[in-house]
């Protein structure tokens, strides 16, 4: 069995909503086993035996589920447990610096990722600090300025809302607790 973790994009923003316990009994309904969702923003992790190498099969399994249930385009990204606990792991800022917000912003593949740190190379690197990681975009910036800082700005573009979805590190390590 392949521990896994889904993260929803969009969900429980605007007029999306998605609860937990909904949300948990659409995977079980799947036939995943160990079903527990993390908080209300649309993240999951289960058990299948669907391995890594066919995570694209499960992907379209649950956002068709989703889309079926729920009645909006669902788009999620899947990562193994261990692929997950690797990008924390990795974090390259000082996640204990209570000054700023430690993100990590996953990608729908390299591709986007590598755009997004190139896009960021110009950028005020103290005031904006983003590195690559396995999968991720790894950013630190000041508390109170995640809508406004210049790198804010470009992730908020359309192209990278549709390829994208972030998460805080401390709620990455409460999905993997």
């Amino acid at each position: 069995m392949t521990e896994w973790v889904a993260l929803l994009r969009g969900v429980n923003v605007g007029s999306i909503t998605v609860r937990s316990a909904d949300l948990r009994r659409v995977l079980e309904d799947l036939g995943l086993d160990g079903v527990r969702t993390v908080l209300a923003s649309g993240n999951a992790t289960f058990a299948s035996p669907t391995p890594a190498a066919r995570r694209d099969t499960l992907k379209k399994r649950i956002e068709g589920a989703l889309r079926a249930e729920f009645d909006y385009d669902a788009w999620v990204l899947l990562f193994t447990r261990s692929e997950l606990a690797h990008a924390a792991d990795r974090f390259p800022f000082d996640a204990a610096d209570d000054t700023r917000q430690p993100w990590l912003l996953f990608c729908v593949d390299a591709d986007t990722r590598d755009e997004l740190v190139a896009a960021a190379a110009d950028l005020d690197g103290d005031r904006d600090p983003v590195a690559s990681g396995p999968g991720v975009v790894y950013w630190n910036p000041p508390k109170g300025s995640t809508t406004d800082t210049p790198f804010a700005k470009i992730i908020g573009r359309r192209t990278y809302k549709e390829r994208t979805t972030n998460r805080n590190l401390r709620t990455v390590l409460k999905i993997l607790g």
